[in-house]
Protein backbone atom coordinates (compact mmCIF):
# COMPACT_ATOMS: atom_id res chain seq x y z
CA UNK A 1 0.00 0.00 0.00
CA UNK A 2 1.24 3.20 -0.89
CA UNK A 3 0.08 6.64 -0.04
CA UNK A 4 -1.40 8.76 -3.22
CA UNK A 5 0.44 11.43 -3.84
CA UNK A 6 -1.29 14.94 -4.60
CA UNK A 7 1.02 16.49 -7.78
CA UNK A 8 1.61 20.02 -7.50
CA UNK A 9 1.99 20.57 -10.75
CA UNK A 10 0.81 23.40 -13.40
CA UNK A 11 1.07 24.89 -16.61
CA UNK A 12 2.14 28.94 -17.08
CA UNK A 13 -1.46 30.33 -18.13
CA UNK A 14 0.29 33.48 -19.80
CA UNK A 15 3.19 32.18 -21.55
CA UNK A 16 2.28 28.72 -22.75
CA UNK A 17 3.83 29.48 -26.12
CA UNK A 18 7.34 29.88 -24.55
CA UNK A 19 7.00 26.98 -22.54
CA UNK A 20 4.37 24.29 -24.47
CA UNK A 21 1.86 22.19 -23.38
CA UNK A 22 4.50 19.18 -22.82
CA UNK A 23 5.68 21.37 -19.90
CA UNK A 24 2.74 21.56 -17.43
CA UNK A 25 4.13 18.51 -15.99
CA UNK A 26 7.05 17.87 -13.29
CA UNK A 27 8.30 14.42 -11.69
CA UNK A 28 5.45 13.56 -9.14
CA UNK A 29 8.52 13.57 -6.64
CA UNK A 30 9.33 16.97 -6.82
CA UNK A 31 5.86 17.82 -6.49
CA UNK A 32 5.15 15.88 -3.51
CA UNK A 33 8.13 17.80 -1.89
CA UNK A 34 6.17 21.23 -2.60
CA UNK A 35 3.44 20.00 -1.51
CA UNK A 36 4.92 18.30 1.82
CA UNK A 37 6.59 21.80 2.45
CA UNK A 38 3.59 23.98 2.30
CA UNK A 39 1.37 21.75 4.11
CA UNK A 40 3.61 21.48 6.88
CA UNK A 41 4.07 25.24 7.05
CA UNK A 42 0.43 25.39 7.52
CA UNK A 43 0.10 22.75 10.16
CA UNK A 44 2.04 20.71 12.39
CA UNK A 45 -0.29 17.51 12.21
CA UNK A 46 -0.99 17.99 8.46
CA UNK A 47 -3.81 15.59 7.59
CA UNK A 48 -3.05 12.15 6.62
CA UNK A 49 -3.30 10.84 3.63
CA UNK A 50 -5.21 8.11 2.40
CA UNK A 51 -3.40 5.02 1.36
CA UNK A 52 -4.55 3.14 -1.89
CA UNK A 53 -3.13 0.03 -3.64
CA UNK A 54 0.00 0.30 -5.24
CA UNK A 55 -1.84 -1.10 -8.57
CA UNK A 56 -3.97 2.04 -8.62
CA UNK A 57 -1.06 4.09 -7.60
CA UNK A 58 0.96 3.13 -10.89
CA UNK A 59 -2.20 3.74 -13.26
CA UNK A 60 -2.84 7.29 -11.99
CA UNK A 61 0.94 7.96 -11.90
CA UNK A 62 0.95 7.17 -15.86
CA UNK A 63 -2.06 9.11 -16.64
CA UNK A 64 -0.76 11.97 -14.74
CA UNK A 65 2.73 11.63 -16.75
CA UNK A 66 0.55 12.52 -20.21
CA UNK A 67 2.25 15.51 -21.72
CA UNK A 68 -0.28 18.17 -21.34
CA UNK A 69 -2.37 17.21 -18.63
CA UNK A 70 -2.56 19.24 -15.21
CA UNK A 71 -2.12 16.75 -12.69
CA UNK A 72 -2.26 19.48 -9.58
CA UNK A 73 -5.57 19.44 -7.26
CA UNK A 74 -6.57 21.75 -4.44
CA UNK A 75 -3.11 22.60 -3.40
CA UNK A 76 -1.69 25.85 -3.28
CA UNK A 77 0.47 27.07 -5.70
CA UNK A 78 3.96 28.05 -4.61
CA UNK A 79 5.29 31.52 -5.51
CA UNK A 80 8.69 29.36 -6.82
CA UNK A 81 6.17 27.46 -9.15
CA UNK A 82 4.35 30.32 -10.54
CA UNK A 83 5.12 32.51 -13.73
CA UNK A 84 6.00 36.03 -14.34
CA UNK A 85 3.78 38.84 -15.09
CA UNK A 86 3.27 40.21 -18.39
CA UNK A 87 0.95 42.67 -20.33
CA UNK A 88 -0.11 39.33 -22.56
CA UNK A 89 -0.98 38.18 -19.10
CA UNK A 90 -3.24 41.10 -18.11
CA UNK A 91 -4.62 40.52 -21.44
CA UNK A 92 -5.16 36.52 -21.04
CA UNK A 93 -7.51 37.45 -18.43
CA UNK A 94 -10.15 39.54 -20.41
CA UNK A 95 -9.66 37.50 -23.18
CA UNK A 96 -10.06 34.03 -20.75
CA UNK A 97 -13.49 35.58 -19.40
CA UNK A 98 -14.96 37.81 -22.58
CA UNK A 99 -14.44 33.94 -24.71
CA UNK A 100 -16.04 31.96 -21.79
CA UNK A 101 -18.92 34.18 -21.80
CA UNK A 102 -19.54 35.20 -25.33
CA UNK A 103 -22.01 31.71 -26.25
CA UNK A 104 -25.48 30.77 -26.69
CA UNK A 105 -26.56 30.17 -22.96
CA UNK A 106 -25.86 33.50 -21.68
CA UNK A 107 -27.60 34.93 -25.30
CA UNK A 108 -30.80 32.59 -24.20
CA UNK A 109 -30.62 34.86 -21.18
CA UNK A 110 -31.68 37.80 -22.77
CA UNK A 111 -35.12 36.11 -24.54
CA UNK A 112 -36.52 35.81 -21.18
CA UNK A 113 -36.93 39.68 -20.85
CA UNK A 114 -39.72 40.04 -23.79
CA UNK A 115 -40.63 36.17 -23.46
CA UNK A 116 -41.24 35.97 -19.75
CA UNK A 117 -41.19 38.83 -18.14
CA UNK A 118 -43.39 40.71 -20.81
CA UNK A 119 -40.66 43.79 -21.24
CA UNK A 120 -40.20 45.71 -24.25
CA UNK A 121 -36.90 46.35 -26.11
CA UNK A 122 -35.77 49.32 -24.24
CA UNK A 123 -36.64 47.91 -20.86
CA UNK A 124 -35.29 44.83 -21.50
CA UNK A 125 -32.20 45.82 -22.68
CA UNK A 126 -31.82 48.81 -20.18
CA UNK A 127 -32.05 45.68 -17.53
CA UNK A 128 -29.80 43.28 -19.46
CA UNK A 129 -27.13 46.01 -19.44
CA UNK A 130 -26.52 47.57 -15.81
CA UNK A 131 -27.41 43.75 -14.36
CA UNK A 132 -24.40 42.17 -16.54
CA UNK A 133 -22.98 45.19 -15.23
CA UNK A 134 -23.39 45.12 -11.60
CA UNK A 135 -23.60 41.32 -12.04
CA UNK A 136 -19.94 41.53 -13.25
CA UNK A 137 -18.45 43.47 -9.85
CA UNK A 138 -18.35 40.74 -7.43
CA UNK A 139 -16.93 38.24 -9.83
CA UNK A 140 -14.19 40.64 -10.76
CA UNK A 141 -13.64 40.96 -6.72
CA UNK A 142 -13.00 37.99 -5.51
CA UNK A 143 -10.51 37.10 -9.14
CA UNK A 144 -8.24 39.64 -7.08
CA UNK A 145 -7.44 36.27 -4.55
CA UNK A 146 -6.47 33.93 -6.85
CA UNK A 147 -2.61 35.80 -7.78
CA UNK A 148 -2.57 36.92 -4.06
CA UNK A 149 -2.89 33.60 -2.26
CA UNK A 150 -2.09 30.95 -5.12
CA UNK A 151 -5.61 29.42 -4.01
CA UNK A 152 -8.35 28.39 -5.60
CA UNK A 153 -11.67 30.59 -4.54
CA UNK A 154 -13.07 27.92 -2.61
CA UNK A 155 -10.09 27.57 -0.53
CA UNK A 156 -9.89 31.02 0.06
CA UNK A 157 -13.24 31.20 0.82
CA UNK A 158 -11.88 29.42 4.50
CA UNK A 159 -10.16 32.79 4.85
CA UNK A 160 -13.07 34.28 5.30
CA UNK A 161 -16.15 31.56 6.38
CA UNK A 162 -14.18 29.01 8.43
CA UNK A 163 -12.31 25.55 6.87
CA UNK A 164 -16.12 24.22 7.65
CA UNK A 165 -18.54 26.45 6.70
CA UNK A 166 -16.18 26.72 3.64
CA UNK A 167 -17.74 23.46 2.56
CA UNK A 168 -21.30 24.40 2.04
CA UNK A 169 -20.30 27.15 -0.29
CA UNK A 170 -17.84 24.85 -2.29
CA UNK A 171 -21.18 22.13 -2.52
CA UNK A 172 -23.21 25.21 -3.63
CA UNK A 173 -20.83 26.56 -6.02
CA UNK A 174 -20.56 23.08 -7.76
CA UNK A 175 -24.38 23.35 -7.89
CA UNK A 176 -23.90 25.97 -10.02
CA UNK A 177 -21.62 24.80 -12.31
CA UNK A 178 -23.40 21.51 -12.91
CA UNK A 179 -26.53 23.98 -13.30
CA UNK A 180 -25.06 25.85 -16.16
CA UNK A 181 -23.31 23.03 -17.66
CA UNK A 182 -26.73 21.50 -18.14
CA UNK A 183 -28.17 24.41 -19.70
CA UNK A 184 -24.94 24.82 -22.65
CA UNK A 185 -25.51 21.22 -23.27
CA UNK A 186 -29.19 21.83 -23.52
CA UNK A 187 -28.65 24.90 -25.70
CA UNK A 188 -26.20 23.72 -27.82
CA UNK A 189 -28.48 20.09 -28.24
CA UNK A 190 -31.27 22.40 -29.35
CA UNK A 191 -29.56 24.30 -31.77
CA UNK A 192 -27.76 21.28 -33.47
CA UNK A 193 -31.07 19.54 -33.80
CA UNK A 194 -32.61 22.85 -35.05
CA UNK A 195 -29.53 23.01 -37.92
CA UNK A 196 -30.07 18.63 -38.71
CA UNK A 197 -33.64 19.82 -40.07
CA UNK A 198 -35.20 17.30 -36.48
CA UNK A 199 -33.22 14.23 -37.91
CA UNK A 200 -30.64 15.06 -35.19
CA UNK A 201 -32.10 14.30 -31.28
CA UNK A 202 -31.19 16.98 -28.60
CA UNK A 203 -29.62 13.94 -26.97
CA UNK A 204 -27.20 13.39 -29.57
CA UNK A 205 -25.82 17.21 -29.13
CA UNK A 206 -25.81 17.08 -25.81
CA UNK A 207 -23.46 14.20 -26.07
CA UNK A 208 -21.59 16.16 -28.62
CA UNK A 209 -20.62 18.90 -26.64
CA UNK A 210 -20.06 16.95 -22.91
CA UNK A 211 -17.80 14.87 -24.23
CA UNK A 212 -15.73 17.78 -25.55
CA UNK A 213 -15.81 19.35 -22.59
CA UNK A 214 -15.02 16.75 -21.04
CA UNK A 215 -11.77 16.19 -22.81
CA UNK A 216 -10.81 20.20 -22.72
CA UNK A 217 -11.49 19.64 -18.65
CA UNK A 218 -9.52 16.47 -18.00
CA UNK A 219 -6.38 18.01 -19.31
CA UNK A 220 -6.41 20.83 -17.14
CA UNK A 221 -5.59 24.97 -17.75
CA UNK A 222 -2.66 24.39 -20.62
CA UNK A 223 -5.17 23.43 -22.83
CA UNK A 224 -8.22 25.11 -21.18
CA UNK A 225 -6.24 28.89 -21.76
CA UNK A 226 -5.02 27.71 -25.13
CA UNK A 227 -8.94 26.98 -26.16
CA UNK A 228 -10.34 29.76 -24.54
CA UNK A 229 -7.73 31.97 -26.29
CA UNK A 230 -8.86 31.51 -29.67
CA UNK A 231 -12.50 30.26 -29.35
CA UNK A 232 -14.22 33.65 -29.09
CA UNK A 233 -13.02 34.18 -32.29
CA UNK A 234 -15.23 31.97 -34.67
CA UNK A 235 -18.03 33.33 -31.94
CA UNK A 236 -17.57 36.83 -32.71
CA UNK A 237 -18.06 36.56 -36.32
CA UNK A 238 -21.25 34.27 -36.20
CA UNK A 239 -22.76 36.67 -33.64
CA UNK A 240 -21.89 39.39 -36.03
CA UNK A 241 -23.82 37.61 -38.72
CA UNK A 242 -26.72 37.06 -36.77
CA UNK A 243 -26.52 40.93 -36.06
CA UNK A 244 -26.83 41.21 -39.99
CA UNK A 245 -29.04 38.75 -40.54
CA UNK A 246 -31.90 39.10 -37.78
CA UNK A 247 -31.25 42.91 -36.68
CA UNK A 248 -34.28 44.34 -39.46
CA UNK A 249 -36.51 41.78 -37.32
CA UNK A 250 -35.28 43.15 -33.28
CA UNK A 251 -38.78 44.87 -33.26
CA UNK A 252 -37.25 47.82 -30.83
CA UNK A 253 -40.88 49.67 -31.05
CA UNK A 254 -41.81 46.47 -28.93
CA UNK A 255 -43.54 48.13 -25.54
CA UNK A 256 -44.18 46.58 -22.22
CA UNK A 257 -47.20 45.00 -20.93
CA UNK A 258 -49.10 45.39 -17.91
CA UNK A 259 -49.95 47.91 -15.43
CA UNK A 260 -46.82 50.40 -14.26
CA UNK A 261 -46.36 48.57 -10.75
CA UNK A 262 -46.51 45.12 -12.95
CA UNK A 263 -43.69 46.74 -15.25
CA UNK A 264 -41.80 47.61 -12.41
CA UNK A 265 -42.02 44.64 -10.55
CA UNK A 266 -41.12 42.75 -13.97
CA UNK A 267 -37.94 45.06 -14.55
CA UNK A 268 -36.72 44.33 -11.15
CA UNK A 269 -36.83 40.52 -11.83
CA UNK A 270 -35.04 40.54 -14.94
CA UNK A 271 -32.60 42.71 -13.71
CA UNK A 272 -31.95 40.55 -10.53
CA UNK A 273 -31.89 37.44 -12.78
CA UNK A 274 -29.13 38.89 -15.49
CA UNK A 275 -27.26 40.16 -12.45
CA UNK A 276 -26.98 36.45 -11.75
CA UNK A 277 -25.60 35.13 -14.11
CA UNK A 278 -22.39 36.81 -14.43
CA UNK A 279 -22.47 36.75 -10.57
CA UNK A 280 -21.99 32.76 -10.80
CA UNK A 281 -18.52 33.19 -11.17
CA UNK A 282 -17.78 34.73 -8.55
CA UNK A 283 -17.15 31.61 -6.58
CA UNK A 284 -14.44 30.60 -9.47
CA UNK A 285 -12.86 34.07 -9.85
CA UNK A 286 -9.82 33.17 -8.53
CA UNK A 287 -9.29 29.43 -9.56
CA UNK A 288 -7.52 30.27 -13.14
CA UNK A 289 -5.26 32.86 -11.68
CA UNK A 290 -3.23 30.94 -9.13
CA UNK A 291 -0.27 30.89 -11.55
CA UNK A 292 -0.44 34.27 -11.38
CA UNK A 293 2.93 35.86 -9.43
CA UNK A 294 2.02 37.44 -6.03
CA UNK A 295 2.88 40.98 -7.30
CA UNK A 296 -0.07 40.70 -9.87
CA UNK A 297 -1.57 44.23 -9.50
CA UNK A 298 -4.76 43.90 -8.03
CA UNK A 299 -6.54 46.80 -9.89
CA UNK A 300 -5.54 45.37 -13.30
CA UNK A 301 -7.08 41.92 -12.08
CA UNK A 302 -10.43 43.80 -11.08
CA UNK A 303 -10.00 45.70 -14.51
CA UNK A 304 -9.67 43.19 -16.71
CA UNK A 305 -11.78 40.58 -15.10
CA UNK A 306 -14.24 43.31 -15.07
CA UNK A 307 -14.16 43.94 -19.10
CA UNK A 308 -14.23 40.42 -19.94
CA UNK A 309 -16.97 39.76 -18.44
CA UNK A 310 -19.03 43.04 -19.25
CA UNK A 311 -18.37 42.95 -22.68
CA UNK A 312 -19.82 39.57 -23.51
CA UNK A 313 -22.45 39.41 -21.09
CA UNK A 314 -23.77 42.99 -22.87
CA UNK A 315 -23.42 41.99 -25.98
CA UNK A 316 -24.92 38.79 -25.54
CA UNK A 317 -28.01 39.21 -24.04
CA UNK A 318 -28.68 42.41 -26.24
CA UNK A 319 -29.04 39.86 -28.89
CA UNK A 320 -31.19 37.36 -27.07
CA UNK A 321 -33.25 40.64 -26.31
CA UNK A 322 -33.63 41.83 -29.52
CA UNK A 323 -34.55 37.92 -30.98
CA UNK A 324 -36.95 37.76 -28.14
CA UNK A 325 -38.80 41.04 -29.04
CA UNK A 326 -38.31 39.58 -32.46
CA UNK A 327 -40.86 36.66 -31.81
CA UNK A 328 -43.97 39.25 -31.54
CA UNK A 329 -43.54 40.41 -35.19
CA UNK A 330 -41.85 37.71 -37.00
CA UNK A 331 -44.42 34.54 -37.97
CA UNK A 332 -41.40 32.55 -38.51
CA UNK A 333 -39.49 33.39 -35.16
CA UNK A 334 -42.53 32.88 -33.44
CA UNK A 335 -43.21 29.14 -34.87
CA UNK A 336 -39.29 28.23 -34.33
CA UNK A 337 -39.80 29.24 -30.44
CA UNK A 338 -42.95 26.91 -29.74
CA UNK A 339 -40.30 24.03 -30.72
CA UNK A 340 -37.27 25.78 -28.79
CA UNK A 341 -35.10 28.03 -28.01
CA UNK A 342 -32.61 26.58 -29.90
CA UNK A 343 -34.64 26.79 -32.99
CA UNK A 344 -34.93 30.46 -32.91
CA UNK A 345 -31.40 31.18 -32.41
CA UNK A 346 -31.13 29.22 -35.78
CA UNK A 347 -34.07 30.89 -37.44
CA UNK A 348 -32.06 34.18 -36.45
CA UNK A 349 -29.93 33.18 -39.56
CA UNK A 350 -33.17 32.65 -41.62
CA UNK A 351 -32.33 33.43 -45.80
CA UNK A 352 -28.55 32.63 -45.11
CA UNK A 353 -29.03 29.02 -46.61
CA UNK A 354 -26.13 26.97 -45.61
CA UNK A 355 -24.27 29.35 -44.61
CA UNK A 356 -26.66 30.07 -42.01
CA UNK A 357 -26.72 26.29 -41.00
CA UNK A 358 -22.83 26.79 -40.67
CA UNK A 359 -23.72 29.47 -38.45
CA UNK A 360 -25.66 27.94 -35.86
CA UNK A 361 -23.11 25.03 -35.41
CA UNK A 362 -20.52 27.44 -34.40
CA UNK A 363 -22.60 28.79 -31.91
CA UNK A 364 -23.92 25.91 -30.63
CA UNK A 365 -20.54 24.03 -30.55
CA UNK A 366 -19.55 27.35 -28.71
CA UNK A 367 -20.90 27.09 -25.70
CA UNK A 368 -18.15 24.23 -24.37
CA UNK A 369 -15.71 27.68 -23.75
CA UNK A 370 -18.53 28.01 -21.10
CA UNK A 371 -18.83 24.35 -19.86
CA UNK A 372 -15.03 24.04 -19.51
CA UNK A 373 -13.98 26.16 -16.97
CA UNK A 374 -17.64 25.38 -14.82
CA UNK A 375 -16.24 22.02 -15.27
CA UNK A 376 -12.79 22.93 -14.07
CA UNK A 377 -13.94 24.30 -11.14
CA UNK A 378 -16.48 22.05 -9.58
CA UNK A 379 -14.00 19.34 -10.01
CA UNK A 380 -11.69 21.00 -8.05
CA UNK A 381 -14.82 21.63 -5.65
CA UNK A 382 -15.60 17.77 -5.03
CA UNK A 383 -11.54 17.37 -3.60
CA UNK A 384 -12.50 20.86 -1.45
CA UNK A 385 -15.19 18.83 0.35
CA UNK A 386 -12.81 16.59 2.40
CA UNK A 387 -9.84 14.55 2.58
CA UNK A 388 -11.48 11.89 0.80
CA UNK A 389 -12.10 14.13 -2.40
CA UNK A 390 -9.07 15.67 -2.51
CA UNK A 391 -7.43 11.84 -2.78
CA UNK A 392 -9.14 11.33 -6.19
CA UNK A 393 -7.44 13.02 -8.81
CA UNK A 394 -8.49 15.78 -10.42
CA UNK A 395 -9.31 14.09 -13.89
CA UNK A 396 -11.36 11.61 -11.96
CA UNK A 397 -13.95 14.03 -10.83
CA UNK A 398 -14.06 15.47 -13.95
CA UNK A 399 -15.73 12.67 -15.69
CA UNK A 400 -17.87 12.68 -12.46
CA UNK A 401 -18.87 16.33 -12.99
CA UNK A 402 -19.86 16.09 -16.92
CA UNK A 403 -21.60 12.49 -15.97
CA UNK A 404 -24.08 14.33 -13.83
CA UNK A 405 -24.49 17.26 -15.86
CA UNK A 406 -24.71 14.98 -19.22
CA UNK A 407 -27.85 13.09 -17.29
CA UNK A 408 -29.30 16.38 -16.41
CA UNK A 409 -29.51 17.26 -19.28
CA UNK A 410 -31.42 14.39 -20.69
CA UNK A 411 -33.65 14.94 -18.33
CA UNK A 412 -34.40 18.40 -18.57
CA UNK A 413 -34.13 19.16 -22.10
CA UNK A 414 -37.65 19.78 -22.68
CA UNK A 415 -38.04 22.55 -19.65
CA UNK A 416 -34.89 24.65 -20.62
CA UNK A 417 -36.45 28.20 -19.90
CA UNK A 418 -38.11 26.90 -16.50
CA UNK A 419 -34.56 25.73 -15.42
CA UNK A 420 -33.49 29.31 -16.33
CA UNK A 421 -35.95 31.36 -14.44
CA UNK A 422 -35.77 29.07 -11.55
CA UNK A 423 -31.79 27.93 -11.16
CA UNK A 424 -30.31 30.97 -11.90
CA UNK A 425 -31.94 33.42 -9.39
CA UNK A 426 -32.00 30.75 -6.74
CA UNK A 427 -27.85 30.09 -7.03
CA UNK A 428 -27.53 34.04 -6.98
CA UNK A 429 -29.13 34.37 -3.41
CA UNK A 430 -26.42 32.76 -1.66
CA UNK A 431 -23.60 34.15 -3.80
CA UNK A 432 -24.51 37.52 -3.40
CA UNK A 433 -24.54 36.25 0.12
CA UNK A 434 -21.49 35.37 0.10
CA UNK A 435 -19.18 38.07 -1.72
CA UNK A 436 -20.84 40.30 1.29
CA UNK A 437 -19.48 38.66 4.17
CA UNK A 438 -16.02 38.36 2.36
CA UNK A 439 -15.72 42.04 1.81
CA UNK A 440 -16.64 42.82 4.96
CA UNK A 441 -14.37 40.15 6.14
CA UNK A 442 -11.73 41.92 3.98
CA UNK A 443 -12.38 45.47 4.41
CA UNK A 444 -13.34 45.87 8.43
CA UNK A 445 -11.45 42.91 9.61
CA UNK A 446 -8.58 41.70 8.03
CA UNK A 447 -7.60 45.29 6.18
CA UNK A 448 -9.08 47.23 9.11
CA UNK A 449 -8.00 45.71 12.39
CA UNK A 450 -5.03 44.19 10.65
CA UNK A 451 -5.82 40.30 11.28
CA UNK A 452 -4.15 39.96 7.48
CA UNK A 453 -3.89 36.52 6.08
CA UNK A 454 -1.30 33.56 5.95
CA UNK A 455 -1.90 32.06 2.78
CA UNK A 456 0.41 29.10 3.90
CA UNK A 457 -2.10 28.10 6.29
CA UNK A 458 -4.98 27.05 4.06
CA UNK A 459 -5.44 23.52 5.74
CA UNK A 460 -4.69 24.80 9.71
CA UNK A 461 -8.26 24.77 11.02
CA UNK A 462 -6.61 26.47 14.24
CA UNK A 463 -5.32 29.32 12.17
CA UNK A 464 -8.62 29.80 9.90
CA UNK A 465 -11.71 31.76 11.37
CA UNK A 466 -14.03 29.24 13.68
CA UNK A 467 -16.37 30.57 11.20
CA UNK A 468 -19.55 30.92 13.32
CA UNK A 469 -20.27 34.42 13.07
CA UNK A 470 -20.11 33.60 9.14
CA UNK A 471 -22.71 31.04 9.04
CA UNK A 472 -25.08 32.84 11.00
CA UNK A 473 -24.81 35.47 8.81
CA UNK A 474 -25.22 33.16 5.73
CA UNK A 475 -28.33 31.30 6.80
CA UNK A 476 -30.15 34.60 8.34
CA UNK A 477 -29.18 36.29 4.54
CA UNK A 478 -30.65 32.89 3.12
CA UNK A 479 -33.76 33.50 5.25
CA UNK A 480 -34.12 36.99 3.86
CA UNK A 481 -33.53 35.49 0.53
CA UNK A 482 -36.23 33.21 1.05
CA UNK A 483 -38.99 35.80 2.54
CA UNK A 484 -38.01 37.77 -0.97
CA UNK A 485 -38.18 34.95 -3.57
CA UNK A 486 -40.84 34.80 -6.09
CA UNK A 487 -40.34 31.48 -7.44
CA UNK A 488 -42.93 29.67 -9.71
CA UNK A 489 -42.75 27.29 -6.79
CA UNK A 490 -42.42 29.21 -3.76
CA UNK A 491 -43.34 33.08 -3.63
CA UNK A 492 -42.17 34.94 -0.36
CA UNK A 493 -44.42 37.49 1.96
CA UNK A 494 -42.07 40.54 0.97
CA UNK A 495 -41.70 39.74 -2.64
CA UNK A 496 -45.50 39.35 -2.88
CA UNK A 497 -45.78 43.04 -2.00
CA UNK A 498 -44.21 44.56 -4.64
CA UNK A 499 -45.53 45.96 -7.53
CA UNK A 500 -49.08 46.04 -6.42
CA UNK A 501 -49.33 42.20 -5.36
CA UNK A 502 -47.68 41.64 -9.18
CA UNK A 503 -44.58 40.29 -7.45
CA UNK A 504 -40.75 40.25 -7.96
CA UNK A 505 -37.73 38.74 -7.06
CA UNK A 506 -36.14 40.69 -4.26
CA UNK A 507 -34.64 37.33 -2.52
CA UNK A 508 -31.26 38.43 -3.49
CA UNK A 509 -31.07 42.08 -1.84
CA UNK A 510 -33.39 40.81 1.00
CA UNK A 511 -30.36 38.09 1.40
CA UNK A 512 -27.36 39.88 0.87
CA UNK A 513 -28.94 42.67 3.25
CA UNK A 514 -29.42 40.85 6.40
CA UNK A 515 -26.07 38.94 5.89
CA UNK A 516 -24.49 42.82 5.81
CA UNK A 517 -26.18 43.87 8.89
CA UNK A 518 -25.89 40.96 11.01
CA UNK A 519 -22.07 39.74 10.05
CA UNK A 520 -19.88 42.24 11.52
CA UNK A 521 -21.39 42.12 15.41
CA UNK A 522 -21.54 38.80 15.22
CA UNK A 523 -17.75 38.44 13.89
CA UNK A 524 -16.61 41.09 16.24
CA UNK A 525 -18.31 38.44 19.13
CA UNK A 526 -16.25 35.68 17.73
CA UNK A 527 -12.88 37.65 17.70
CA UNK A 528 -13.97 38.58 21.42
CA UNK A 529 -14.57 34.82 22.45
CA UNK A 530 -12.00 32.97 20.28
CA UNK A 531 -9.43 35.26 19.16
CA UNK A 532 -9.46 33.98 15.69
Amino acid sequence: MNPLHYPATGPPVADLEKSGAGATNVSSRNSVEKTTLDSSCASANPPALIPVPTKLQRWNNKIESLAGLEARGIARVLPEERHGSSVMGYAQMAVLWFSANVTANNLAVGLLGPLIFELGFVDSAMMATFGSLVGSIPTAYMSIWGAQSGNRTMIVARYFMGYNPAKLTCFLNMIIMVGYGTISCIISGQLLSAVSGGSMSIVVGIIIVALISWLIAVFGMALFHIYERWAWLPQLIVLFVLVGSAGPNFNPTLQSSGSSQAITAHRLSFFSLCLSVPLSWAGAGSDFYVYYPETTNKKLTFLMTFSGLTLSFVWVTLMGVGLGCGVNSTPAWADAYNTSSGALLLAGYGGLGGVGKFCGVIVALGVISNNVPGTYAAALGCQVLGRYGKAVPRYLWVCVVVTVYFVCAIAGRNNLFAIFQNFLALMGYWLLIFVSIVLEEHLIFKQGMGLGFDWTQWENKKALPVGIAALVAFLIGWAGAIIGMDQVWFVGPVAAMVGGGTGADIGIWVGSGFALIVYPPLRYLELKKFGR
